[in-house]
């Protein structure tokens, strides 16, 4: 009989056992979301910021089939740099694992896998969310339902620019995940630091964070992730009128060529990528470097209280 446990790195599995600080880390940014060769480095520069501020990191991923919670270093060089590694939402987990495939996992995927095994705290880039002309498509993220029943918290800098952010936090109300702008009201829209859209809440420190994660647990009424939005200085963001240029080139490019489904974000973050001469990219590593730190110090906090 095949075994399709979830193996656990020893270091994570030590730190969960004693009550130590944990992130869980995406592999998608690794295997579909940077450019080779930066995103090994790129990878390797995410585990060390977690390792820096005090917690263990934990990036996830398939290897062979096999669910990994703390890839190493030769399984993180696989799926940064061989073919063919499959993008695998949660639908896909148990497919791939029977296949034996090599995959990254996407934001559902990592939060589904991490919060079954006990970690709490979640760094990302950007989540997914409805995309434009979704009344027409139907499409939606799949990381929106995933999050409205796992019990998990996450740092992102919103959701990607590329999406219809209005519509995006209006599914989020209505799904019960609450979102907290961190030192902001806010809404951050990934590249940029303002998306233009207000939110309820704020928290200033790592503490509060914890301290909301805390009487999350306590009430125990709701199952639902909580999301940190934690936006780039401004002088960081990528230029808005840039943005808006090579966003409404990529979505003309999207019209042009009939790509739809879950090939339209690799295809808008190649594009900027490119139109931008790799300014998008140097901010899209500083919005994953800075969400790791933050993630790292909720956890450390969350561990103290």
């Amino acid at each position: 009989m095949d075994d399709f446990s979830i193996s656990l790195r020893p270091e994570v599995a030590a730190a969960l056992q004693a009550g130590q600080p944990v992130v869980a880390l995406e592999s998608t940014i690794v295997s579909h979301g940077l450019p080779r060769p930066d995103n090994l480095k790129v990878a390797q520069e995410i585990e060390q910021t977690v390792r820096d501020a005090g917690a263990v990191p934990a990036t996830i991923g398939m290897v062979g089939g096999r669910l990994i919670v703390g890839l190493d270093e030769v399984q993180l060089t696989r799926l940064a740099t061989a073919d063919g590694v499959a993008k695998l939402s949660v639908r896909d987990l148990a497919v791939a694992a029977v296949a034996g495939s090599d995959g990254a996992t996407t934001v559902a995927a990592t939060a589904a896998v991490a919060a079954g095994v006990g970690i709490g705290v979640f760094a990302t880039g950007g989540l997914g969310g409805v995309h434009r002309a979704a009344a027409e498509s139907f499409d939606e993220s799949a990381d929106l339902t995933a999050l409205s029943h796992t019990p998990i918290t996450v740092i992102c800098a919103g959701v990607k620019s590329i999406l219809d952010i209005g519509a995006t936090l209006e599914r989020l109300e209505t799904l019960g995940v609450p979102v907290v702008g961190y030192g902001t009201r806010r809404f951050p829209g990934f590249y940029l630091s303002d998306s233009g859209h207000d939110l309820d809440w704020s928290v200033q420190t790592p503490d509060e964070v914890a301290q909301i994660m805390r009487a999350r647990r306590t009430h125990a009424v709701s199952r639902a992730g909580l999301i940190v939005a934690n936006p780039l200085p401004a002088d960081e963001q990528l230029d808005p009128d840039l943005h808006d240029r090579v966003l409404a080139e990529g979505l003309a490019g999207l019209a042009a060529e009939g790509i739809t489904g879950k090939a339209v974000t690799p295809y808008l973050l190649a594009h900027f990528h490119s139109a931008t001469g790799g300014r998008s990219l140097a901010v899209n590593v500083r919005i994953i470097l800075r969400n790791a730190r933050l993630a790292a110090e909720v956890a450390v906090a969350s561990a103290r209280s």
